[in-house]
């Protein structure tokens, strides 16, 4: 997408883009430098942030498919064999480990020696591995791994496909019978359906149609665009709604700002793969008031809050790594869009604020986020079942791409 902008706003753009080409080889050097398992393979599971490695600890299959995700798109951007043999790597012990032979689907956590020790099928995590199985055929052309995505949306289809009211149900046992606790986390509504596995399943959805057009697909990514305008953004107050129960009632009114700068791109980056010009110019539009409704989130130093509870008018003031991330593009999607500045300059001035106190410098990697008391919050994970490459990673090579993409490069002088 090709903007007219000042010659102040191209320095920037190309300031940004260097610093964020840097800041991407430095994120995976860590995780390549780091968190190899060389005893039991694959990846450790646990890392703190003075590096510090827990050899016991279990892995998730989230935190796999994410390191996956991250190496084959930093493939895609650039071609570094390095990335390639990490994807490799992570490809497979996912396929080896994770993968449920017999049943279908993916084992949610594994121990530290690979043997599953929580084998429910979380939707969630099955949205995760189709997209990260998608990008690394992108990447290496692994016929396995496109075969191996396509076999876990018929999976998803056929057991979280809610045939009566739409949508998707969020979690099964093994064999994919109803689970009582259907929770992806312990801070999370014990709810049938919710926003945030329905957001990735529309970001796996996205990745596998750009490596397999399929028409019964298409129709399942529009679907899940047309839920989102008509039941998952609450129309009054232009932030997503986090929970439901199975008739699509309502069960919170909490607003993750995370979740909406996330949403407010990855919503337009799935209605341009299917090439529906009424859809585009409706999530345009939508893209935009997302954006804008996020802004209520924002601090004076640019950083982005973690959530608001409106019934008792509180904020939580935390500054997590992966909603800075997503304020990175989400806001610079916007400026695509809307060509209003002020989006680009909170995504530059958020840039900042990782720069200042995200990154862990000098031991690389970001920190889980800053605390209320403007300190790097104590005792969380540099590299869990939650702490992944995958949101600092994507921003970097989103914002490079775009940028690339915007900015042609100056004629050469003769």
């Amino acid at each position: 997408m090709l903007l007219k902008f000042s010659d102040k706003v191209r320095s920037d753009l190309i300031k940004y883009k260097e610093e964020l080409s840097l800041e991407l080889t430095n994120i995976l050097s860590y995780w390549k430098n780091f968190t190899i398992d060389e005893v039991n393979g694959g990846f450790a599971g646990k890392i703190d942030n003075d590096n510090n490695i827990d050899g016991s600890a279990p892995k998730g299959s989230v935190l796999n498919a994410r390191i996956l995700w991250s190496f084959s798109a930093a493939y895609n951007l650039k071609a570094d064999p390095g990335y390639m043999e990490m994807a490799d790597r992570a490809f497979r012990y996912i396929n080896d480990n994770f993968i449920d032979k017999e049943f279908g689907g993916v084992y949610w956590l594994l121990n530290a020696e690979g043997t599953p020790i929580d084998t429910k099928k979380q939707v969630y995590a099955l949205a995760f591995n189709i997209y990260a199985f998608s990008e690394y055929h992108s990447a290496s052309n692994n016929l396995s791994a496109k075969h191996k995505a396509i076999e876990l949306y018929n999976d998803l289809i056929k057991h979280s496909y809610d045939t009566d009211k739409g949508g998707y149900f969020e979690a099964f046992d093994r064999e994919w019978n109803p689970l009582e606790d259907l929770r992806l986390s312990e801070k999370d509504a014990n709810e049938k359906k919710t926003m945030n596995t329905h957001l990735h399943i529309l970001e796996a959805f996205t990745a596998l149609y750009r490596i397999w057009p399929d028409e019964h697909l298409k129709s399942k990514i529009i679907e899940l665009v047309q839920y989102f305008t008509t039941r998952i953004i609450n129309k009054e107050t232009w932030s997503l709604i986090l929970f439901f129960d199975e008739n699509w009632e309502a069960k919170s009114d909490i607003v993750s700002y995370g979740h909406d700068i996330e949403a407010a791109w990855l919503l337009l980056e799935a209605a341009e793969a299917v090439h529906d010009e009424g859809i585009i110019d409706l999530v345009k539009s939508t893209s935009v008031k997302l954006a804008e409704a996020a802004r209520n989130g924002l601090d004076a130093d640019g950083s982005l809050w973690y959530e608001y509870e409106p019934s008792k008018n509180h904020i939580v003031r935390e500054k997590h790594w992966w909603v800075q991330a997503e304020a990175m593009v989400g806001f610079f999607n916007a400026w695509q869009v809307s060509t209003d500045e002020r989006f680009l300059e909170i995504s530059l001035k958020n840039w900042e604020f990782v720069k200042r106190k995200i990154i862990n410098y000098p031991k690389g990697e970001w920190f889980w986020g800053i605390g209320e008391q403007n300190e790097v919050m104590p005792g969380e994970d540099k590299v869990g079942v939650w702490k992944c490459p995958y949101h600092n990673s994507r921003a970097c090579i989103e914002i490079i791409r775009r940028i690339g993409q915007s900015v042609p490069p100056k004629a050469s002088s003769r």
